[in-house]
């Protein structure tokens, strides 16, 4: 990947709504060429979506995420994808990740309360043959984002000092 091409999927990452005339400005390329680029990764499978971080907190909707942690046994000659592949599927499911260390898979799942979440842990995860442990961590609070800090410290102002 060249240079000009990197720089332009970093101002995507960073705002996906920067428009291909900044982005043409902010590489040297014409807007054009930009659009060009842009349209090859995303046929290319290089850009697979375009996505809001939106601080459900703020807009007055909470959600309940969790982190998931699995131990798996692994079928025969199957590896870990066809799991994975069952697992990204439910609706649930935010991420799935392969890991290193003393659990196999990690994954993040959201519903709209603890009860559903835990439901959804005991109903559709633990039942999976392939499945021997699960842990679950709730999430209490995000403070950053896919890159974006959700929560800005109040700033402090020091009270006076009086004898």
């Amino acid at each position: 990947m060249d240079d000009k091409t990197r720089h332009i999927l970093e101002c995507l990452e960073e705002d996906a709504r920067t428009s291909h005339a900044m982005i043409a400005t902010l590489t040297g390329l014409t807007a054009d060429e930009v659009s060009k680029k842009i349209k090859d990764l995303e046929e290319g499978g290089v850009i697979r979506k375009y996505k809001t971080v939106i601080d459900w907190d703020m807009a007055g909707d909470e959600y309940v995420y969790a982190i998931i942690e699995l131990k798996v046994t692994l079928e025969r000659k199957l590896g870990y994808q066809a799991l994975v592949e069952r697992l990204y599927k439910f609706p649930e499911v935010r991420s799935v990740r392969l890991l290193s260390g003393q659990y196999d898979l990690s994954l993040t799942v959201c519903g709209k309360s603890m009860k559903e979440v835990a439901f959804f842990v005991a109903e559709k995860i633990s039942t999976l043959e392939q499945v021997q442990h699960t842990t679950t961590h709730f999430v209490l609070k995000t403070y950053k984002e896919d890159g974006v800090i959700l929560y800005e410290q109040d700033h402090v102002t020091r009270l006076p000092v009086t004898p």
